[in-house]
């Protein structure tokens, strides 16, 4: 992707245990295995991206100082043990920045702001952002920054309920004039067990309601998906050769394809 601006994603769905971290660790990794240089920042105060890449969670060291204007965000940025992915960690104390933010002027904004020479100065291609589980004010903060909304999404019976109200958060962040460019990437539907009906129906469902806004690559269930964290390691460098890997791998062929589609479509492009 090389001369395109990069991009930046939110990885974001209000429910926790649907798979966001595990998607944005292994997507993340998989897409700088294929060459794209690659930031996750970790904004879920529980920092399971963080130690799902090996990192130490330690105080200090995240998104929380300069979303209240002390330092630069660009001082956290950390380099991984995986070549061209780098990481901007999370912390415990992330939970304060809820209360303070509410205190502060542009609340919504300052992720943009302080996001914005990093994302304008060309060192990486997609910078994807984990959100807590929630919309409170920190993923609110992610939403008014990213270009992007990647939705995972767990096979499971109220998936469709979770979904719409995403989107009507997506629609009034946009419309509100937050963030106007901010669009719906896509829907990944993850931990998805063949042998059970209502895996099939919820994907099924979901495919009818939001058609081409879903991936064509479903995230499976597997052991070896939910082992890798406690290693440290994304799925491709803890079992390379596992179906969860190659899950992952086509998910980010696939997800390069369409953000350079709906980036040459944006207005301005």
């Amino acid at each position: 992707m090389c001369g395109v601006p990069t991009k930046v994603i939110a990885v974001a769905n209000q429910k926790g245990g649907v798979g966001k971290t595990t998607t944005a660790v292994n997507l993340a990794s998989c897409l700088a295995a294929v060459g794209q240089r690659v930031l996750l920042l970790d904004m879920d105060p529980q920092a399971n991206a963080t130690s799902g890449l090996g990192v130490e969670k330690t105080p200090g060291a995240s998104v929380y100082r300069p979303l209240v204007g002390e330092g630069a965000l660009t001082e956290k940025i950390l380099h991984t043990a995986f070549e061209r992915l780098d990481l901007i960690p999370s912390e415990v104390d992330l939970c304060g920045a809820e209360i303070e933010l509410s205190r502060v002027e542009n609340h919504l904004q300052r992720l943009d702001h302080a996001l914005r020479p990093i994302a304008n100065g060309g060192q990486y291609d997609e910078i994807l952002i984990d959100c807590p589980p929630s919309l409170g004010i920190i993923t609110l903060n992610a939403f008014t920054a990213a270009d992007f909304l990647l939705v995972p999404l767990q096979c499971e019976y109220y998936a469709l309920e979770g979904l719409s109200m995403l989107t009507r958060v997506l629609n009034q962040v946009r419309d509100s004039g937050a963030n106007p460019r901010l669009q719906l990437l896509g829907v990944v539907m993850t931990m998805f067990d063949g042998r059970t009906r209502l895996s099939q129906q919820v994907v099924g469902e979901v495919r009818q309601h939001f058609a081409r806004q879903v991936f064509d690559t479903v995230i499976p269930r597997t052991t070896r998906l939910a082992e890798a964290p406690s290693f440290g390691k994304p799925i491709i460098h803890y079992d390379k050769y596992s179906a969860g890997a190659s899950s992952y791998e086509v998910l980010a062929q696939e997800f390069i394809k369409r953000l350079q589609a709906l980036s040459s479509a944006a207005p301005g492009a």
